[in-house]
């Protein structure tokens, strides 16, 4: 695993720091690789679809959130590869300049 380029990661940390976008993010981690469809993530979190489908796409922007299409539905899921290195990027250089003893 790597961490991410510094433009990446904070592109991932800002699609996260929104509350709207965060609860969203961890239902979908919650689903696991299968992912939700729009419509139940929009029933479940009680968001209307346009304002769910902006978050959405903010997310897609910011690569932790796939989507696919099946049949009629789009089904979304959490990039856990982009968020576990998302983790390594902030904590690569972890109290290298200190002596606390990490």
């Amino acid at each position: 695993m790597e961490t991410l380029p510094k433009d990446r990661a904070l592109a991932a940390l800002a699609a996260l720091a929104h509350e709207t976008r965060l609860n969203i993010f961890r239902r979908l981690v919650a689903a696991g690789d299968e992912g939700l469809p729009a419509g139940q993530l929009s029933s479940e979190l009680g968001l209307a679809c346009p304002t769910l489908s902006f978050h959405l796409k903010e997310m897609r922007a910011a690569e932790i959130v796939q989507s696919r299409k099946v049949g009629r539905s789009v089904i979304y899921s959490a990039d856990l590869n982009v968020v576990k290195n998302l983790g390594l990027y902030l904590t690569t250089d972890c109290c290298s300049q200190s002596s606390c003893g990490c």
